[in-house]
C-alpha cells in the first residue's frame, strides 16, 4: 500500500473513503467498502500468521519503536514527496481506493491534549492493506487546514489534489472551518464537478452505533468479548520486547516486556489471556515457506498490564508469558491478540502467593482459547 502525506505524492485517480477511522472498526469499513464495490470483500478478520508476518517486516524495515507521529510506510513517504511515484497513471475506470484521514487528529490539534489511537499509524495501515485499500492518505491537519472552507476542501484537495472519482463518508461526517461542512454539504459540492458521494448510515450493534469510543469504553472495562465484536476482529498490541527487571523468571514464569507505541490506547490493567505472534519469529517466513506459514498456529499466553505492586512496581508495564515455550524474545516484534479479561491486577503478600495465582491464570487462559 502507498502511504504518503503529500498530495503531490498521491497516487491518482482515487476513489476516496474520508475521514478519521481510528479503530478501522465495522462501521468504518462499511465506508470503506463502497470504495472496494468491484473487488472480492475481504474478511476483517485478518489476524493470521501471514498478515503479522507481513506487518512485522514492516516495522523492521522502518524502525516501528522510533516512528514520528505522523506516518510509517515500507515506502517512505518522505522520499515520496521528493520523488513522486513513477509508475503509469491509472485510468479513470480503475482508481485507487484510497483512504483520506488526518493527523494528528482534528480534536488533538485543537485541544492540544495528545489521543491514545485504537490503531496507530502501522497498525491502521496494515489493516486497512488487509482490507485491500491501495493508498492512505495523511493530510497535516494544520492550521492552514482548519481554517480551509468546506469547498475549497473538496475542490482543492479531494478533486484537484485527489482527481476524487467517488467519494464515501459516513453520514455523521464535519468538515471544514468550524466543522460547518457535513455530509450532505460535501455531496452539494461535489455533484457540481460530477463526483457521487455515498452517505454511510451509522453502523449499529445490540442497540447502539458503533464508533471509537464505544470500543474504548469496552476495553476500559475489560470487555473483551464487546470490543471484538464492534471491531470486526480482537483487539491488538504490538511492539518490542526490551529488557525488563526479569523478575519472572526468579518464579517460573518469564515474561516479555513489550513496548509499544506510546500513543496506542490501552485497555484496563489486569490479566489476560492471549494469542502471541512473533515469538516463533514469523517476521523470517519467505515465499518459500508460506505453506508453513498457513498452518503455524499463534502461541497462548497470558498478559499483564500494570504496575506490579507485589514487587513495588512504579511504572505501567505490559508483561507476556508465553505458555509452554522457551526461547529469547529480546528485540523481537510480538502482536498481541487479546481474547479474554482474566481478573484485576492485584497485590499479593509473597511472591510464592503470585506464582500460585498465575498458575492459576495460566490455567484459565489455556481453558479460554482452547475453545476458539
Amino acid at each position: 500500500m502507498w502511504i504518503t502525506s503529500s498530495l503531490k505524492a498521491a497516487k491518482a485517480p482515487t476513489n476516496i473513503a474520508l475521514g478519521n477511522f481510528d479503530g478501522v472498526h465495522l462501521g468504518h469499513q462499511e465506508v470503506m467498502a463502497q470504495i472496494l464495490c468491484n473487488r472480492p470483500k475481504s474478511t476483517s478478520e485478518n489476524v493470521n500468521c501471514q498478515s503479522v508476518a507481513a506487518f512485522h517486516n514492516d516495522m523492521l524495515t522502518a524502525g516501528y519503536s522510533d516512528l514520528p507521529s505522523e506516518f510509517l510506510s515500507k515506502k517512505d513517504s518522505i522520499k515520496a514527496e521528493r520523488h513522486p511515484p513513477t509508475e503509469p497513471e491509472r485510468p479513470f475506470s480503475d482508481a485507487y481506493a484510497t483512504v483520506v484521514t488526518f493527523s494528528p487528529h482534528p480534536h488533538e490539534y485543537f485541544s492540544g491534549v495528545s489521543r491514545p489511537l485504537l490503531t496507530p499509524v502501522a497498525e491502521k495501515a496494515w489493516q486497512l492493506e488487509c482490507l485491500g485499500i491501495d493508498q492512505l492518505v495523511m493530510l497535516p491537519f494544520n492550521q492552514a487546514l482548519a481554517q480551509m472552507s468546506p469547498q475549497d476542501f473538496v475542490e482543492k484537495v479531494l478533486i484537484e489534489g485527489l482527481k476524487a472519482q467517488r467519494i464515501s463518508v459516513g453520514s455523521d461526517f464535519h468538515f471544514g472551518k468550524g466543522r460547518s461542512g457535513n455530509a450532505q454539504k460535501l455531496m452539494e459540492i461535489a455533484a457540481k464537478h460530477g463526483v457521487p458521494v455515498v452517505q454511510v448510515p451509522l453502523k449499529h450493534e445490540r442497540g447502539d452505533r458503533i464508533s471509537s469510543s464505544r470500543i474504548r469504553e469496552a476495553l476500559q472495562s475489560g470487555q473483551i468479548e464487546s470490543a471484538t465484536e464492534l471491531l470486526g476482529r480482537p483487539y491488538l498490541l504490538t511492539g518490542k520486547v526490551v529488557q525488563g527487571r526479569q523478575l519472572g523468571r526468579t518464579i517460573g514464569f518469564p515474561t516479555a516486556n513489550l513496548q509499544v507505541p506510546d500513543n496506542k490506547f490501552l485497555p484496563r490493567t489486569g490479566v489476560y489471556s492471549v494469542q502471541v505472534f512473533g515469538a516463533d519469529n514469523p517476521a523470517q517466513i519467505t515465499p518459500k515457506t508460506q505453506t508453513n506459514a498457513k498452518t503455524s498456529q499463534p502461541l497462548p499466553g497470558v498478559m499483564n498490564i500494570g504496575k506490579r505492586p507485589t514487587v513495588e512496581g512504579k511504572h505501567l508495564t505490559i508483561e507476556v508469558h508465553v505458555l509452554n515455550w522457551s526461547g529469547n524474545l529480546y528485540q523481537k516484534n510480538l502482536t498481541i491478540v487479546l481474547r479474554d479479561f482474566i481478573r484485576p491486577e492485584q497485590k499479593f503478600d509473597s511472591l510464592d502467593q503470585l506464582k500460585a495465582q498465575i498458575e492459576k491464570d495460566a490455567q484459565q487462559a489455556i481453558a479460554t482459547l482452547s475453545r476458539l
